[in-house]
Formats: structure tokens, C-alpha cells, sequence
């Protein structure tokens, strides 16, 4: 089987039942690269496995230390079939050629919503935006991304540099992870500048969303497309 190589997952793919978000720190662009170009070598010179991810793609973080991977399951026992047949080799081929990576935590996630203006556009930059809960509520997940595609739709002037927005819900009732695909990195930097809290105008809509009950912590990051491997 061969395997097919671009620079971002597609998303909207069916048959996709898990999403699994990991991050690492290499420590350096340098070592970014190497680990980038280690994976790609890794995958490509071993079948795709049977139970293995629908996709797997790689994004180099802005802060020239960390990766971000995102791989598309059918399910979570593919997952684990995986980790306990193939993992552990491809991992010690990484590490040998780019010892000392910390692999710091990994999150599992189905995808709820999404929505794209330009589907065909290539995005220059990813951002992921992370939200936790007080506790364990999925219905609570779903309402917080709910009020956020209120905002969006009634917002008068969305920035142009946003393409698409894919909100994911952690499988433990905690987390909302939002996968967002931008222009460029300084789109999403111009976008936080506008007037407002965060990305959105000032509207009760996004007040809603900023003030939403629950919500006790998250974060917001940038990462750059680096390779998207899948069966072709």
C-alpha cells in the first residue's frame, strides 16, 4: 500500500471515530526538522498497518521547540491494536535518530463540529485551542461549542485570514480541543490585535462564549503545517 504525503489532514474525512492530539519538545528548529524528516522516514519505509491511523500529521510549533501530532482513528481499539504492535519500533527508530525527545502528553478526542469558509484554501498556519471544564459534563462540551458557532455565525466582521474551525470533545467529559486552520500566523496574531477579547467582535455572542460557565482553564498555540502521511 502506498502512502500518500500532503501538509494538512483533511478533517471532514469519514469513517473517522477518534482523534488523538499529542505534544512533544525537541528543543530546537533544528531538532524540529530532524524529527520531522525522522517520522516521514519512519512511515515511509514500513507498510501502512492495517490497524493503523486513517491519517498522521505532524505540525512544528512557532516557539521553535515542540510538535504537535494529530492522527484520525476508525476507533480507539485501532489505537491500541497499534500501540501494541507497531509503536514501540517506529519510536526507538525516531529516537535513534533524535535522541532526547519528551513525549509530554497525549489527548484523546472525537470530533463534534466544524465549519470552513474556503475549503480549498491552503492554510499557512494552525492554531489549536484548548478549553477545560471544572468536570466531567460531555452535554457541557457540547453547549460551550455550540455558543461558539452562535458567535461566529452572527459575527459582522470575521477576520479574513480564518479558514476553518474543527471542535473536538475529549472522550473523558474534560476538554474542548478546536483545530483551526488560518493564512498565516500573522492573520491569527492581527486577529487577537482587533478590539474584543480574543477572536471574535464585541458582541453578547462571544461575551457569551468568554464568560461561559465551567470553564477553568485552556490555552492557545501556533503551529506550522509539516507532513500529513495517510494509505493512498
Amino acid at each position: 500500500m502506498t502512502i500518500r504525503i500532503d501538509t494538512v489532514p483533511d478533517l471532514d474525512r469519514p469513517g473517522v471515530g477518534a482523534v488523538l492530539a499529542s505534544t512533544w519538545n525537541v528543543g530546537t528548529p533544528e531538532r524540529q526538522d530532524a524529527a520531522v524528516a525522522a517520522i516521514t522516514k519512519t512511515w515511509e519505509s514500513r507498510p501502512w498497518p492495517d490497524d493503523g491511523p486513517v491519517s498522521y500529521s505532524v505540525f512544528k510549533g512557532t516557539d521553535g521547540e515542540s510538535l504537535l501530532h494529530l492522527s484520525q482513528w476508525r476507533e480507539l481499539s485501532d489505537y491500541d491494536a497499534f500501540v501494541a504492535r507497531h509503536r514501540a519500533e517506529r519510536n526507538s527508530e525516531i529516537d535513534d535518530a533524535v535522541p532526547g525527545i519528551q513525549r509530554l502528553r497525549l489527548d484523546k478526542y472525537e470530533l463534534y463540529r466544524g465549519a470552513s469558509r474556503d475549503p480549498d484554501r491552503v492554510p499557512g498556519a494552525i492554531v489549536t485551542v484548548e478549553v477545560e471544564f471544572e468536570g466531567p459534563d460531555p452535554a457541557r462540551q457540547r453547549a460551550w461549542i455550540d455558543t461558539v458557532f452562535e458567535a461566529l455565525g452572527s459575527d459582522p466582521a470575521p477576520h479574513p485570514g480564518g479558514i476553518s474551525g474543527h471542535f473536538h470533545t475529549s472522550f473523558d467529559g474534560t476538554r474542548v480541543l478546536n483545530f483551526a486552520q488560518w493564512a498565516s500566523v500573522q492573520d491569527h496574531v492581527d486577529a487577537l490585535a482587533a478590539p474584543g477579547d480574543g477572536i471574535g467582535s464585541p458582541t453578547p455572542e462571544w461575551q457569551r462564549v468568554q464568560s461561559f460557565p465551567g470553564v477553568v482553564g485552556g490555552g492557545v498555540r501556533r503551529w506550522l503545517p509539516a507532513v500529513s502521511l495517510s494509505a493512498g
